[in-house]
């Protein structure tokens, strides 16, 4: 998205969030979620008008022939939407005021995921109810702000929109949960490093899906370098907060990646059955956490395999079979090394103390790097 583009959408969350703020019950942390929902209909409506024109061709050519298909079918070939008249952008915005706005969105979002299933539960539909509570002209106050997102606005946006309420209005939530969000010049950096051209990506702590939006990305970049000239990528993410989940989901959707995101806590959960599964690893898992129960986790081959993170001093008869390990950092790198193909890639975002990290972590290293896992790490600002 070009920079003018983008400092405009800017202005338009700004507005949305103090229209939100004066006059909604919402608290900051939770604006993101009906905000987003419209400029997910707005992006998909912008990708569905780039595609009308093609899609009705098509249409028109088959109709009547043996190969006739609906509209819907052709749609979702070509662009990975269908949109019917009732859901199209332009259609909401030019209801009447004293229509039931809200109840309009829903019927948009429901004939969305009718069309796509893997959206089914995915987009907020209830939410704009919400908003009438008490002022019921906030749907359509918000619907106009994202009216203007220009039609060749693409990329990471859902990320960027997520980094942006977190930042400007619930930072001291967001860092509490431990959500810290990429750079996304930090994954770019990632990406052309690894070389996703085709395969399995895993991240299995995925947040907003930024790094699957990055490989697409790269893709499309380098596609010109590939031997058939194509590359098909699969993603896999993990996310623990379902509401991420949720976002991540029509992150993928609006980029038209193909993919599976899953709700789980990925120290006691596995719903991909990780070990030896993926073609690349990238990920910005969260650092230094305390509380993973060693119990859990000690017999798991995605995390023993070269050893468990353990604490220096043996615990007190009391506290056997509660023990924690010391730090988490080294259960993810375990991770990011065994859910890896013999070939296969990772890029991964660590705290610096992982480097230097002494006693049961420093033993870890040293399997990780006679093993000769590690090709190289970087120092960043």
């Amino acid at each position: 998205m070009r920079t003018q583009s983008l400092k405009r959408l800017e202005d338009a969350l700004w507005r949305s969030a103090d229209t939100l703020r004066a006059n909604s019950d919402l608290k900051s942390s939770e604006y993101s979620t009906p905000v987003l929902g419209l400029i997910f209909l707005k992006f998909a409506d912008n990708k569905y008008r780039r595609s009308e024109k093609a899609i009705m061709t098509q249409y028109a050519k088959l109709k009547g022939t043996r190969r006739e298909k609906p509209v819907s079918e052709i749609a979702i070939e070509k662009c990975g939407f269908y949109l019917p008249d009732h859901a199209r952008y332009d259609h909401l915005l030019k209801l009447p005021e004293e229509q039931d706005i809200a109840k309009a969105i829903k019927k948009a979002m429901e004939a969305i995921e009718e069309y796509k299933p893997e959206l089914k539960g995915i987009l907020p539909q209830d939410e704009y109810f919400r908003l009438t509570r008490t002022d019921k002209s906030i749907p359509m106050q918000l619907l106009k702000n994202f009216s203007d997102i220009p039609e060749d606005a693409a990329g990471d946006m859902f990320g960027q929109i997520y980094e942006y309420f977190l930042g400007n209005f619930a930072m001291a939530e967001g860092q509490g949960g431990g959500e810290f969000f990429t750079p996304r010049s930090v994954v770019r950096l990632m990406v052309e490093i690894i070389e996703p051209h085709r395969g399995t990506v895993f991240d299995p702590a995925c947040g907003s899906g930024g790094m699957f939006v990055q490989s697409a990305k790269f893709i499309r970049r380098h596609r010109h370098e590939m031997a058939n000239g194509n590359g098909d990528l699969f993603v896999y993410g993990q996310e623990k907060t379902l509401e991420t989940v949720k976002l991540a989901k029509m992150n993928l959707a609006v980029n038209g990646l193909r993919g599976d995101i899953r709700q789980a806590n990925t120290y006691y959960e596995d719903p991909f059955e990780s070990f030896g599964q993926f073609d690349y690893v990238l990920t910005n898992p969260p650092f230094n956490v305390d509380d993973v129960s060693l119990k859990r986790v000690e017999t798991d081959k995605r995390f023993n395999t070269y050893g468990i993170p353990r604490k220096k001093t043996k615990a007190k008869k009391k506290d056997q079979g509660n023990e924690t390990v010391p730090n988490a950092n080294y259960l993810w790198i375990n991770l990011f090394a065994t859910s890896l193909k013999p070939e296969g890639r990772a890029a991964l975002v660590m705290a610096n103390s992982a480097s230097d990290a002494r006693h049961s972590e420093a033993e870890i290293r040293k399997t990780l790097i006679r093993n000769n896992l590690i090709y190289g790490t970087l120092t960043l600002p």
